[in-house]
């Protein structure tokens, strides 16, 4: 990649790269459980999805360049008194990095999900997301 001259450690990108592909993903419960309600709306998608740049997606549907990630309680910062939750640099980061390079990208935070009682009430929230039988777009 044109990035890797520049990049510090450019001569170790080989090892890197292998060190990264070698981990295994553990998706959460709280993902597995949105995973399978995108299941059930038809949206077609796989998990844990690394994409062209090495970016690891949550959950994807390359064909679309359509992305869910589902972020737990390390994604946030919350003021001093607890009050509320803003996502923190590296989810913000993330998310622009993504936009910028195409993906649309939706995020779902564990506080909006665990609110969310019943099977119906799930599905819901995600068809309000944009979120349902994957429709096909043309990529740019």
């Amino acid at each position: 990649a044109a990035w890797a001259a520049d990049f510090p450690l450019a001569s170790h990108h080989a090892a890197l790269q292998a060190a990264y592909e070698r981990c295994e993903p553990s998706p959460s419960v709280l993902q597995r459980d949105v995973a399978e309600t995108l299941d059930s709306l038809g949206w077609t998608h796989v998990e844990e999805h690394v994409t062209e740049d090495g970016l690891s997606l949550d959950v994807a549907c390359p064909e679309t360049r359509r992305a869910v990630e589902v972020d737990g309680p390390w994604h946030f910062l919350r003021d001093v008194h607890g009050a509320s939750c803003v996502e923190n640099g590296s989810t913000r980061f993330k998310s622009r990095l993504l936009r910028r390079l195409g993906w649309d990208l939706v995020r779902i935070p564990f506080f909006e999900w665990y609110r969310l009682k019943t099977t119906a009430e799930k599905e819901a929230d995600l068809r309000s997301r944009g979120l349902s039988a994957t429709k096909k777009r043309r990529l740019p």
